[in-house]
């Protein structure tokens, strides 16, 4: 109920949904929400096997990433559609095994991946599908974001979860829209980076830098940066796109914040443009929280996906396309920097 939160207002706002249950493992957060949106005590769970079994219909699914697998097939073998925060999974056997299950169960699957809904991204669609770029051949992406204070407590120097998680795992908010946009795949991955100098001692999540190439099944090149402790601020979400009639980048500010971004079609003037992160044609309640109006449009077009029985626009499959890259290419890094296949689980 900590990221969760900024979800259930858009559901409580959404004509066709109600807030139905709510479940953590911390009954002082489970008991301080509970109050907050007027649920009952029969409408809070502290287990999620008791949670999964409530009166609903679809679960929206926060908790910390080793868990998303695992809570994830559980609701849909419940009968549950699910909308599930990134990362899909820890690992390439858990996406499959998500994709699994909506294949065997027929409930819908989609990953929250805010990030593709950002305002100007949505824009850019638009840019890209009409063809004013021409044909896509090179990406880069990068997202700095030191979160030293949640990789350890400093006062108890108790390692968490995410100390154990790769800078190159966490790879949806960056390689996510550049793949739905381009609708491609990643077909092959190779990597650089396992120095942890920063942080010593506290684990692989702690790595310097990790800088990710891909290849795609279109014939694209990626390329990602990520770290989650090398001193930048504020933090960095970039993305530069390249075609064959132009490029379109947005601004190296902070993260989460407007910018502005350049734009240039072959035959005119490089322009700067507005890299808004906020739909301005959306209620006023839709921008109270969360990271623009992103995640509203998650929101709507997940329920619009269940309504019109169609999949939804992340679906598992893509989940996994954008979730797997990450952990090839930190395992190609660990082994070298060698070129390693990437699954697809059509």
């Amino acid at each position: 109920m900590g990221r969760g939160s900024v979800y259930v207002s858009q559901f409580q706002n959404h004509t066709r949904t109600e807030v139905e249950a709510i479940c953590d493992v911390n009954p002082v957060i489970l008991e301080e929400k509970r109050a907050a949106y007027g649920l009952k005590g029969s409408q809070a769970f502290r287990d999620y096997d008791d949670f999964v079994k409530a009166n609903l219909d679809m679960v929206f699914i926060a908790s910390p990433e080793p868990f998303h697998a695992e809570q994830a097939v559980k609701a849909l073998e419940a009968g549950r559609h699910v909308l599930s925060e990134v990362g899909m999974a820890t690992t390439v056997k858990d996406c499959d095994r998500i994709v699994q299950a909506v294949k065997r169960t027929g409930m819908k699957y989609m990953m929250a991946e805010n990030y593709y809904y950002f305002n100007f991204i949505r824009e850019w669609k638009e840019i890209i599908r009409g063809g004013k770029l021409g044909r896509i051949f090179y990406t880069e992406s990068e997202y700095v974001h030191p979160i030293r204070d949640i990789l350890w407590d400093p006062k108890t120097r108790e390692l968490t979860w995410r100390s154990n998680r790769p800078p190159l795992y966490y790879c949806s908010h960056c390689i996510g829209p550049l793949l739905l946009l381009l609708n491609d795949r990643i077909v092959k991955a190779t990597a650089s980076g396992k120095a942890i100098t920063i942080m010593a001692g506290v684990g692989i999540g702690a790595i310097d830098m990790q800088v990710g190439i891909f290849e795609t099944y279109k014939g694209a090149t990626i390329k990602m940066l990520r770290s989650q402790v090398a001193p930048r601020a504020p933090p960095l979400v970039y993305y530069s796109i390249y075609g064959t009639k132009g490029y379109v980048e947005n601004g190296r500010s902070a993260a989460w914040q407007n910018s502005k971004g350049m734009l240039y079609i072959e035959g005119g003037e490089a322009r700067t443009i507005d890299c808004f992160i906020s739909d301005a044609n959306v209620p006023e309640e839709a921008r109270k929280r969360g990271q623009g109006t992103s995640e509203y449009h998650v929101i709507r077009e997940f329920i619009k996906a269940i309504d019109d029985d169609v999949d939804p626009p992340i679906n598992a499959v893509r989940a996994a396309d954008m979730t797997i890259p990450g952990m090839i290419a930190h395992e190609a890094a660990m082994r070298g920097n060698v070129w390693l296949d990437v699954p697809h689980f059509e």
